[in-house]
């Protein structure tokens, strides 16, 4: 027998005020409700908006769209663009598909976590900067390939790291939805 799917608050108990993540994955909700794809859709705009996909986030998706919330989880822990705690403000992700890795690419990793100060799955203090790993991008043309946010940069080298990550600590903070 399907769950009763209960109306949630928007209102947080803390304050009174209206809860901005529950109010935006409703509206996110309302506009994909019933059409193909929607769950995927949902997630990555609220990821989006909030940098990650909080617990409360997830549960009110699954919930909204009358998806069992197990399943919810399931998806977002299986699809390595999803995450479930804040990252930087810039996403750095070395690909480690095989034409990138036979070209470097675990050495240019190597140079990210040095200059960064941090190991892959690891957001630096100043929550400037997250580090990650892809198995392949589709540019094995271009190996080793790293991936900022959703700017793609070819045939990156160790040398090369430090030179990116003053680049991106040099620039205005990016324009993102968080």
């Amino acid at each position: 027998m399907p769950a009763e799917n209960k109306a949630v608050s928007t209102t947080c108990s803390c304050s009174g005020e209206p809860d901005q993540e529950a109010a935006y994955v409703d509206s996110r909700i309302a506009v994909y409700k019933g059409k193909p794809g929607s769950l995927i859709a949902v997630l990555q705009e609220t990821q989006r908006k909030f940098g990650y996909l909080s617990e409360s986030a997830i549960r009110r998706i699954g919930l909204g769209l009358n998806a069992p919330v197990a399943a919810v989880f399931g998806v977002v822990t299986f699809y390595s663009f999803f995450s479930r705690k804040p990252r930087g403000t810039y996403l750095i992700r070395v690909c480690m598909g095989t034409a990138c890795y036979v070209r470097g690419a675990q050495g240019v990793l190597d140079a990210f976590k040095k200059e960064l100060g941090i190991e892959t799955g690891q957001t630096t203090p100043d929550k400037l900067f997250s580090l990650d790993v892809a198995r392949c991008f589709g540019t094995c043309g271009l190996a080793p390939a790293v991936m900022i946010n959703d700017t793609v940069l070819s045939r990156v080298t160790p040398a090369k790291v430090r030179q990116i990550v003053g680049n991106y600590r040099s620039k205005e903070p990016a324009s993102t939805e968080k």
